[in-house]
């Protein structure tokens, strides 16, 4: 008789009981019960808070996270998650958190759903997970720091920021790097003053962060001082306010310095007569007459202080009538780095005054062979005929001080210019500046693509785009260089200094 073998797999099966409770065919599980039945004899989520509240402060858009910590969070954010299951974290302590997640709402509904999914052991190894819905309202109350910004005199240090000189210009760059890194945030309080701007504010940290923030940005230099408030015998704790005095350079851009004679050989044999092209960090110098360059920083500056020869307002115009670029010039020993973005030239000029009255033409030497053709206006100091009273010039002799200085080309003129600014600058004070000083400023812009690095410059909607033949007429911000004009919500009030413009 034969044998068959055949492949035989050996099947196991679970066996099924039947509920209990139903009668509902299960697998064995320690309650006997269906799942059904096993959430109507228990509620895992018996005793966690179906409702909620949460505190939000409308001016700095903050969130009160329990205690008393304000927390920036936006709508359906990780960090707003986290601020609604700290509202209810005392209840999850008796269960498992799984899974919590937003659930839409309409964002001016001031609700916010947050589905919270759950896992608890019931009955001896039987696990039961289980998902339900905790309603939170929002409701605006306004924190700690916002009370004492509309308080309006509260605070604990103060910044004075303070520039000795005639006009603006280095405070409106000032305010563009802070617009720029946000460092306005954390004040209370900006007030202007007559030489400068005071910061106010409520931390002392803040203050010196600010404080530091200048002395990078700027050669600045500073003290600080202290006024003691109150004193507390019991606990030996003292209350200070305390005031940062920074003082700024009173050199600005386009000014005429007379270096000390000491200190102009150790830059490289400069010539004591400069021109200030910039200043950022640095205070950047150039010798009209040989295209030397110097950076001085606040630490050499203060050491050895030097100041403009006259302001702004003496500088008279000039008609340029003959132009000749120096083509081999003779290098001194020991002279330093020379500028390659300048021309030297011999410049023949005539104030635009006397224009057509007599011949006299006035020689000088200028670093804006790059700029000036013959015809062309550009602004200098009439060294000859002026009345200029500084302690360096004087020690100068005479022989070596040239008839005229020339500092910078007039493109156009101004109100034509603003007319085709299609630009415009946030600003921290409330309207727009429309004084002199400003409009300098916004001109020095155009002029200076490095000194436009710096700043955050917005595309002004109100204006029309100027064609390319318009653009060659005087420098212009390229819209490369523009962004998109964004509405910046701050704790300081700002406003668009394009608006009047």
């Amino acid at each position: 008789m034969e044998t068959v073998f055949t492949d035989m797999v050996p099947t196991q099966t679970t066996g099924t009981i039947l509920c209990c409770e139903c009668g509902t065919e299960i697998s064995p599980n320690p309650s006997n019960m269906c799942v059904d039945c096993l959430r109507c004899k228990v509620d895992i989520t018996e005793g966690i808070p179906k409702h909620g509240n949460l505190m939000f402060c409308k001016n700095c858009d903050r969130y009160l996270s329990p205690p008393a910590t304000w927390i920036s969070a936006t709508f359906e954010s990780r960090e707003l998650l986290a601020i609604c299951l700290k509202r209810i974290k005392s209840s999850l302590q008796r269960v498992r958190l799984i899974d919590a997640v937003f659930i839409w709402t309409e964002p001016h509904s001031k609700r916010i759903k947050v589905k919270v999914s759950v896992q608890k052991e019931v009955d001896k190894g039987t696990f039961l997970e289980q998902s339900f819905i905790v309603e939170f309202v929002v409701h605006n109350q306004m924190c700690t720091d916002c009370h004492r910004v509309e308080a309006k005199d509260f605070w604990n240090s103060t910044v004075q920021v303070r520039q000795k000189t005639t006009h603006k210009k280095t405070f409106y760059y000032l305010e563009q790097l802070i617009l720029k890194h946000r460092m306005h945030q954390n004040t209370t309080k900006i007030s202007n003053k007559p030489n400068g701007l005071d910061f106010f504010y409520a931390i002392k940290q803040d203050a010196r962060k600010f404080t530091e923030f200048l002395t990078n940005i700027l050669p600045c230099r500073y003290q600080t001082s202290q006024k003691l408030i109150s004193h507390d015998t019991h606990n030996n704790t003292y209350n200070y306010k305390t005031s940062y005095s920074v003082e700024l350079p009173p050199v600005c851009k386009d000014d005429i310095v007379c270096l000390p004679r000491k200190l102009a050989q150790q830059m490289g044999n400069l010539s004591q007569l400069l021109v200030c092209i910039r200043v950022t960090n640095c205070i950047h110098l150039i010798d009209f007459t040989t295209l030397q360059t110097a950076e001085v920083n606040g630490n050499v500056y203060w050491r050895t202080p030097f100041f403009p020869i006259c302001s702004q307002k003496s500088l008279v115009s000039f008609t340029v009538m003959e132009n000749e670029r120096v083509m081999n010039r003779h290098v001194k020993s020991g002279e330093g780095a020379s500028s390659t973005k300048h021309i030297l030239s011999d410049c023949w000029v005539i104030k635009t005054s006397e224009l057509g009255l007599h011949d006299d033409y006035i020689h000088t030497k200028t670093h804006l062979g790059h700029l000036l053709k013959v015809g062309d206006t550009v602004m200098g100091l009439d060294l000859k005929n002026s009345n200029v009273t500084n302690d360096q010039l004087e020690k100068m002799k005479e022989s070596s001080l040239p008839d005229v200085i020339l500092v910078k080309k007039v493109f156009a003129e101004r109100q034509r210019r603003r007319r085709r600014r299609n630009w415009k600058l946030k600003h921290i004070s409330d309207g727009a500046s429309t004084d002199e000083g400003y409009m300098e400023f916004l001109e020095d812009l155009e002029e200076d693509k490095e000194m436009r690095k710096n700043i955050d410059i917005f595309i002004d909607g109100d204006k029309d785009i100027p064609s390319s033949a318009d653009e060659t007429e005087f420098p212009s911000v390229s819209l490369r260089e523009m962004l998109q004009d964004l509405s910046i919500k701050d704790d300081v009030e700002m406003g668009d200094a394009g608006d009047e413009q």
